[in-house]
């Protein structure tokens, strides 16, 4: 089995077509197809459906995708490696990171390791915790920013960062900010309540809190960016439960805290894969946050 084999096919399953993959690998699209059929020969089964709009994985394919994705990412490790050794990093950084992060300043932290490492190409990708664990086992991310939604695998490790309590947002008209009172969550239990999307890992722990509570809560006001969140509740709409770190990003807004969480705070980590196929860019930037260089 060649490398640029599995590299094809990985390339016709993310863009799901065989002309745009020979476009973004400057191949050939006759190649392409043969580089697939050889593929599909070796490994005797068929890898896609073929129809004339598009692509798609069969079950085979589905199972070869993960495994050539992080064969190709430690391949990639490798070359790397190597570079390191001669003293000069090169290569990709592919971060991934939930937005506001509590205790990892993003941006500082790019901006340092871009000045020290000139010569690695950047990628940053925000998405929930789930998806992030899910990327950087399969290879697709060097490391990623993100809640703890799992426990270690073989596949990924974790790296403690930061942790904090989970407080009560509210609008200062609402009633609960006139009472200024500590609140449980059977105090809110008829709440309106905004929140993000089940992935996120700020909407975990609240789902976790409530949980163990014994409270059950709607959630009708979901979004997907913080900045939605805060204008929802800045217009009354509804409250929320978040990171303390939170109420400094609209300070009109009235922060309560919240007792009987049992125990569950919101801790941000560092998903990596196993130390022997961390790559070398994922190390130094972790030395950067470790050393406080950001």
């Amino acid at each position: 089995m060649e490398l640029r084999h599995l590299q094809h096919f990985v390339a016709v399953a993310e863009d799901q077509h065989f002309t745009r993959a020979a476009e973004r690998l400057l191949v050939s699209q006759s190649g392409l197809s043969a580089s697939i059929r050889a593929l599909e020969r070796e490994l005797r089964a068929p890898l896609f459906v073929r129809t004339t709009r598009r692509v798609t994985l069969t079950e085979a394919g589905r199972a070869l995708l993960g495994e050539a994705q992080r064969v190709l990412a430690q391949v990639r490790s490798a070359h790397e490696a190597v570079a390191a050794v001669q003293g000069v990093l090169r290569g990709t950084l592919s971060l991934g990171a939930e937005q506001c992060i509590a205790g990892v300043p993003v941006a500082g932290l790019l901006a340092a390791f871009r000045r020290r490492h000139p010569d690695v190409e950047i990628r940053l990708r925000q998405a929930g915790s789930g998806e992030l664990a899910e990327e950087v086992a399969a290879g697709r991310l060097d490391l990623a920013f993100a809640y703890r939604t799992q426990a270690d695998t073989d596949q990924l490790r974790s790296v403690s960062l930061a942790g904090e309590p989970m407080t009560v947002l509210c609008h200062p008209a609402h009633r609960l900010a006139a009472d200024g009172a500590v609140l449980t969550p059977h105090d809110l239990a008829d709440e309106v309540f905004v929140d993000f999307h089940p992935d996120w890992g700020p909407r975990r722990v609240t789902d976790a809190v409530f949980a163990a509570a014994g409270v059950r809560r709607t959630v009708p006001l979901e979004v997907n960016d913080v900045h939605g969140l805060l204008d929802l509740i800045d217009e009354n709409l509804g409250i929320a439960v978040v990171p303390r770190h939170f109420r400094h990003k609209r300070a009109a807004l009235t922060s309560l805290p919240l007792k009987d969480a049992g125990g569950t705070e919101y801790e941000t980590i560092a998903l990596l894969p196993p130390a022997q196929a961390t790559s070398p860019a994922a190390r130094a930037l972790m030395g950067l946050l470790e050393t406080g260089s950001a």
